[in-house]
């Protein structure tokens, strides 16, 4: 698993094939607002509670096939598919610079890409400090595996911050 800490920029970060040029601004709907997933055919967009980094290292899993459901040690957890067509998956912060992103190689074709977040009411409190503390720090995990295209699932659907 590669740890990488994101800046979450406009409460986002994203999952792309290498090359794409989706806006994903246009897929923010109030649908994809409820599910904290954005989704367009070669990108993703994880919504974060925060704008700043998050991770303490965002875990990033390679599969070879789907994980077993542990979405009940989390606070959300959305799957959702992307095509990845290049043969390389970047992952990034919402603004970051593409052509310095981290590359991760996986199988061309459709994927599949479980975002699971946790640690989101510590995040929210702390807001914009949130990332001086790894207590406080939004945790994200992405795990993405071969598969057919289906839509968007929340396997867990965390409340909105107090």
């Amino acid at each position: 698993m590669a740890e990488l800490t994101l800046f979450a920029d406009y409460h986002q970060i994203h999952v792309l094939d290498e090359g794409s040029e989706t806006d994903l601004g246009d897929e923010w709907t109030d649908q994809a607002m409820d599910d904290q997933v954005a989704v367009g055919r070669d990108a993703v967009a994880a919504g974060t509670t925060v704008d700043v980094d998050v991770g303490v290292g965002v875990g990033v899993e390679l599969l070879d096939g789907q994980p077993s459901d542990d979405s009940v040690d989390f606070d959300h957890v959305a799957e959702a598919s992307l095509r990845c067509s290049s043969g390389h998956l970047v992952v990034m912060g919402c603004t970051d610079f593409e052509p310095d992103a981290r590359r991760f190689p996986v199988a061309a074709g459709w994927l599949r890409l479980r975002v699971s977040r946790s640690d989101l009411d510590r995040a929210h409190r702390a807001g914009i400090d949130s990332d001086a503390d790894p207590q406080t720090m939004e945790r994200v995990r992405l795990q993405v595996w071969p598969a057919a295209e289906v839509p968007v699932v929340v396997s867990e659907r965390g409340r909105p911050p107090a």
